[in-house]
């Protein structure tokens, strides 16, 4: 499989794909294609996970689409301002994305829920208890409201970030809680009482 982001406010990424090769969606993902890309919809691992991907955002349902025939050509669109990732998935280098993040990926990408283990990274990090993870082999591309900056976070190095702005980390990375110092911060700064903190090692996207 061979790929292009294209676009700025929407992207979308093209995909070009070998005979027989395949690529799986989320519900409503496909924008246009050719025309000897064929559609399956399925259950993808059966009724578990798809329950599973109900509670990160996904539809219990996702499309796999088969070229036939020879190569083909598939692109999927943003369905909100923002930007396009791919990120490469591997044995031992699982990605952590924001709820709804996940667009289109080959078929030897698994999406998978993610829960929060620490009530507080949960409860107050402004990413809830549910995120996706990532993981298999393969190439995942996942949609970003707004513009994603990437660091690459060394062992116990640590990021503070403001809720809610955490897009994807890799599952490597740990995040917790820390309370706003000082009443005044907290009440009139307009952050909120709690930070997000995510420690090192592993890629950060926010």
């Amino acid at each position: 499989m061979q790929y292009n982001i294209v676009g700025d406010t929407l992207p979308a990424v093209i995909c070009t794909l070998a005979p027989n090769e395949s690529m799986i969606t989320e519900n409503g993902g496909m924008c246009w294609m050719t025309p000897n890309m064929k559609m399956e919809t399925t259950t993808n691992g059966g009724i578990g996970k798809a329950f599973g991907r109900a509670f990160t955002g996904e539809s219990m349902f996702q499309n796999v689409y088969t070229s036939q025939g020879g190569p083909g050509m598939i692109a999927f669109a943003s369905s909100l301002p923002g930007c396009i990732r791919a990120f490469n998935i591997s044995p031992g280098h699982d990605m952590v994305v924001q709820k709804r993040g996940f667009l289109a990926s080959e078929m030897s990408v698994t999406l998978s829920v993610f829960l929060q283990k620490k009530f507080g990274a949960g409860f107050f990090g402004g990413e809830g208890f549910i995120m996706q993870r990532l993981s298999g082999c393969g190439v995942a591309f996942v949609e970003f409201d707004g513009y994603v900056v990437e660091y690459e976070l060394q062992k116990g190095q640590q990021l503070v970030v403001d809720t809610g702005y955490i897009a994807a980390m890799d599952a490597t990375c740990q995040m917790s809680i820390q309370q706003v110092p000082g009443l005044k911060n907290a009440l009139l700064g307009g952050e909120g009482l709690f930070n997000t903190v995510v420690t090192g090692p592993g890629k950060l996207c926010r």
